[in-house]
């Protein structure tokens, strides 16, 4: 049975300002969503909450897979329930080199006894690091230390095709990347693609979505998710920008964060 990703009327705030207010959303494994939506809106506060940022306050709502709150959670046990989250600026930790993170990130989701042996781990990193035309040097560098921003990006899909999560959510995974590494970074998103893998991507461009094609896209203006829809609403959002949806649904200009 397909797992669930179940996100019911969320509300965050930060320093007692709301961002969030009430996002509802349901994922699937097997579908690949799209979230778009102007300058603060509130998508990266989305990923962030749902992941466990201390900065952001979850005042009401409930985030479900397969039923239970992953906000009663520790931000580690969220990801051993299955959750991925690639930030937007990955964080640098000098001194622990990408090989050594990535086998203590799959040894924490095993059971003891059931760790992945060294020689199955350089076998699998090899393969997938050559999927993704990684420099193999980049195996033994420090965790994103003096990587470039496309490096960046493509080790965090690393880092999602190694751990195999139930769902991933891809916060502005593009943002930066020259169409070369756009390319590889979406060939990797695809091959993750299928039953077992549910996928939410947090995007300013339908860009992205020429080489991913979207279950479902939605629109987040002033903390809500306000139209949903195919990959044909992407394309108008290029075509035609958010005054549209403001005019259809009445919105008004308003900062959210």
């Amino acid at each position: 049975m397909a797992s669930v990703l179940e996100i019911k009327d969320l509300h965050v705030s930060i320093e007692g300002k709301e961002i969030l207010k009430g996002v509802n959303l349901t994922i699937k494994q097997g579908e690949i969503h799209a979230i778009m939506g102007p300058n603060g809106t509130g998508k990266s506060t989305l990923s962030s909450a749902i992941m466990g940022h201390p900065k952001y306050e979850v005042t009401q709502g409930e985030v479900l897979l397969d039923g239970e709150n992953v906000l009663e959670m520790e931000v580690d046990e969220r990801a051993q329930a299955g959750l991925f989250l690639a930030m937007q600026y990955p964080s640098e930790i000098s001194g622990v080199t990408n090989a050594d993170f990535l086998r203590s990130a799959i040894n924490s989701r095993r059971a003891e006894g059931q760790e992945i042996n060294l020689m199955q781990f350089i076998k699998k990193m090899d393969k997938q690091m050559d999927f993704l035309e990684m420099d193999p040097d980049m195996a033994t560098r420090y965790l994103n230390e003096g990587f470039s921003g496309g490096e960046k990006k493509r080790n965090e899909i690393l880092q999602l095709m190694m751990l195999e999560p139930k769902f991933a959510i891809l916060d502005e995974i593009d943002s930066g990347l020259d169409i070369d590494a756009l390319k590889v970074v979406s060939k990797g998103i695809n091959e993750m693609r299928g039953e077992n893998f549910g996928c939410l991507i947090i995007t300013h461009y339908q860009r992205l979505l020429n080489y991913i094609t979207p279950d479902h896209v939605h629109v987040m203006m002033q903390g809500r998710v306000v139209k949903s829809g195919g990959e044909e609403l992407a394309q108008r959002l290029e075509a035609e920008g958010y005054d549209w949806i403001k005019q259809e649904l009445n919105i008004q200009d308003e900062a959210a964060e």
